[in-house]
């Protein structure tokens, strides 16, 4: 099963890469990847980005249930991944303290910090409907799609010597 996960996460990382080769516009990057990811991931009930913005983290592109507009950094899972400058990967949000419940339908999360010049600008946020649907195999899968992201804000020669693989 394990195998499985990897091998799809790394098409999906290849799908990625080759939609956003050649674009560094973040929005239009993200609005394509949170597609992606909400379409090919099962059991998945949302997925897209929050940017930081003035103090607090603001909706970006998503696919899924409408969603909360401004979260404060240090609140809920993703402000908590900010604050903390961690990925929060949360088996059941209900037992999470200050959750923020965006859509009730969801009860696991992962979120990972997006970071610019080592600074967070943003999270990738997915929710599922399932209690801890996440494991080490998405951890890793999504950061790699997140590295690919990140590579964009870099030209090609600075994106080799960052990304890891």
């Amino acid at each position: 099963m394990a195998e499985n996960k990897r091998q799809h996460y790394s098409e999906l990382a290849q799908q990625i890469e080759a939609i956003v080769a050649g674009e560094q516009d973040l929005v239009a990057n993200m609005a394509n990847i949170s597609a992606i990811l909400y379409w090919d991931l099962e059991n998945v009930n949302w997925a897209g980005f929050y940017l930081v913005k003035e103090e607090q983290l603001v909706l970006g592109p998503f696919h899924g249930q409408p969603a909360c507009i401004r979260i404060p950094i240090g609140k809920g899972v993703c402000g908590t991944a900010v604050s903390d400058n961690c990925i929060q990967m949360i088996d059941d949000v209900h037992q999470f303290t200050g959750h923020i419940a965006c859509d009730a339908a969801s009860n696991s999360e992962i979120v990972l910090p997006i970071r610019k010049n080592n600074q967070i600008i943003a999270v990738l946020d997915i929710d599922s409907p399932d209690i801890a649907r996440f494991d080490h195999e998405d951890k890793s899968g999504l950061s790699l799609i997140v590295d690919i992201l990140q590579a964009t804000f870099y030209n090609s020669d600075e994106f080799k010597a960052r990304r890891v693989v």
